[in-house]
């Protein structure tokens, strides 16, 4: 089953039935937007340098990141040497790895039932 992500401009994009886009290049900054607007999400420059990297990372290496890759690669990115998954949390509260992946526009993760 999949369904259609309907944008602001009103581009509808389609999505699986855990709202993941089906054709990761239509991504786009409005995409994140408008599915972290449906969560009750703000997206702010900390939600943003986790998108960009976790965007990267997929770029480089055709998956999600780790926690422990993604939360290194963001302590290197920011020199932010305290940052750590429980921030991360914080940011995406259904988790960096589903609902992070998800606003990124990449495909369900492989390691996530």
């Amino acid at each position: 089953m999949s369904g259609v992500l309907a944008l602001d401009d009103g581009t509808e994009l389609a999505i699986d039935d855990r709202g993941y886009l089906l054709d990761p290049s239509q991504w786009r900054a409005e995409v994140a937007e408008t599915m972290a607007g449906a969560d009750g999400v703000t997206l702010e420059p900390a939600h943003w340098q986790v998108l960009e990297e976790t965007r990267r990372y997929f770029d480089e290496h055709g998956i999600e990141p780790p926690m422990r890759a993604l939360v290194m690669r963001l302590r290197k990115r920011t020199g932010d040497t305290t940052l750590g998954s429980r921030e991360l949390y914080r940011l995406f509260p259904d988790g960096p790895g589903l609902q992070g992946v998800r606003y990124a526009g990449l495909p369900r993760p492989v390691s996530c039932i």
